[in-house]
């Protein structure tokens, strides 16, 4: 065998060698990128005591993006008008790429103006998801409830779409009960179109159900644009606790961040707070930094 035919073969499987861990390393380089988010619900408990304090300390905790929740049209965040909420977000260096806002009521009725008023706050915010964070028990009771949930998010999502923005949808664990053989959530998956409404699987609640999100992840690529990522206790898994310090096991979950489509995640820690919520929330902020970005 000549040198320049050995040469050849070793440029070859070297080459090859690369083509292998190439994904995963892009993979990595993707989410080495992302900015570390967190729902504010989290800290539902002191912020609407203080939201400039509570604000200041998710800053300097680590996390670089926040997740709003409950507004109301004509309302405000915690006393502050959306401008005023933005220049607080500005003042510590925070975006905010989505907020939970309540669907109920478009649901129900069908009118927009919950929708266009959202719009006009998401727009002042900067933020790209629309995101709606819960159904009453009374708006899905069966498939064809599903049906129609998913073709009122269609509907949104045109308008939101044409305001350059996207409308999402979030998770808990009552979407995977069946209704002849289907779960809610594939119902909303299969009757929504992926151009108009993006999926925030909340990690936990997805484990909780007994649904793996590798799962979901394959069955549905590009399809969960956000994450939750919150973590089950060890002890009950009724309960949370820190990210790293319960039952999930994020690592492999991220290292699918590309599969699922995955654009940005936040934290959330509803309960168990150790020793307290800025203990809890700067503990969840460096495992993630450290272990899983």
């Amino acid at each position: 065998m000549t040198n320049s035919r050995r040469d050849f073969l070793k440029n070859a499987m070297f080459a090859a060698a690369s083509m292998a861990v190439l994904p995963q390393w892009l993979n990595a380089a993707e989410r080495k990128g992302k900015a570390v988010g967190i729902q504010l619900y989290t800290l539902k408990d002191i912020i609407n005591n203080n939201v400039k304090e509570v604000i200041e300390n998710v800053a300097k905790a680590g996390y670089g993006e926040v997740e709003s929740y409950g507004y109301v049209p004509k309302g405000k965040f915690w006393g502050l008008t959306p401008t005023e909420f933005k220049t607080l977000l500005d003042q510590h260096g925070l975006k905010a790429p989505s907020g939970h806002y309540d669907f109920e009521s478009y649901i129900e009725t069908g009118n927009l103006d919950s929708i266009k008023a959202y719009i006009d706050v998401a727009k002042t915010l900067d933020s790209k998801y629309i995101t709606a964070p819960w159904l009453a028990t009374k708006l899905r009771k069966n498939a064809d409830d599903y049906k129609s949930i998913a073709e009122k998010l269609n509907i949104a999502g045109e308008l939101a779409k044409k305001s350059g923005l996207a409308i999402a949808y979030h998770n808990h664990d009552f979407e995977f009960k069946t209704f002849d053989g289907k779960t809610g959530l594939k119902l909303l998956l299969s009757q929504t179109d992926p151009k108009l409404v993006s999926f925030e699987l909340d990690l936990y609640w997805a484990e909780h159900a007994q649904n793996h999100p590798l799962d979901l992840f394959a069955k549905y690529p590009g399809r969960f644009k956000m994450w939750h990522v919150k973590d089950m206790n060890k002890l009950n898994r009724n309960d949370n606790t820190e990210v790293g310090n319960g039952t999930i096991d994020f690592k492999p979950i991220f290292k699918k961040a590309a599969t699922s489509g995955m654009e940005h995640f936040f934290v959330e820690q509803e309960n168990n707070y150790v020793p307290t919520i800025y203990d809890s929330i700067k503990t969840s902020c460096t495992y993630i930094k450290s272990k899983l970005i």
